[in-house]
């Protein structure tokens, strides 16, 4: 019995992401997260799912503004985010842009996050580098 809580109750590891910050389980580096538009915040699918429960309020758990209702709202709050030099809000534009295809937009948002330390800017700007995609391709990796 003693094994068995043993290994119930262990804490699990704990990854170069830090922990989610409400139900501080660790960050698997997954895209099973939900960032907040509101502020830029990262929480697990799992936390999303209750917070929006019927009996719930719907507001966002660090800021306690309503969740947006439409797309178009979203937009408003991530533009109010990057204004704000929010390194998330900065990468996630940077990010949408270069699946849109605009490389050029796309590095100006990944550099300017990368700066503020996002480390997930640094990847998407070495994949840009790797590529070529919006700038000289490195040929000195191979």
């Amino acid at each position: 019995a003693e094994l068995r809580d043993e290994i119930l109750f262990r804490q699990p590891e704990s990854s170069n992401l830090g922990d989610y910050p409400i139900c501080f389980l660790p960050h698997p580096g997954n895209k099973h997260y939900v960032v907040q538009s509101c502020c830029s915040k990262i929480i697990c699918v799992g936390c999303n799912y209750a917070n929006g429960l019927p009996n719930c309020e719907q507001m966002c758990p660090f800021c306690r503004k309503p969740s947006p209702h439409n797309k178009e709202e979203v937009r408003r709050r991530l533009t109010k985010r990057v204004a704000a030099s929010d390194p998330v809000a900065l990468k996630h534009v940077g990010a949408r842009h270069y699946l849109e295809g605009d490389y050029g937009t796309a590095l100006k948002y990944l550099i300017d996050a990368a700066e503020l330390g996002n480390a997930e800017a640094h990847n998407l700007l070495s994949i840009l580098y790797q590529r070529g995609e919006g700038v000289e391709k490195d040929e000195t990796k191979k």
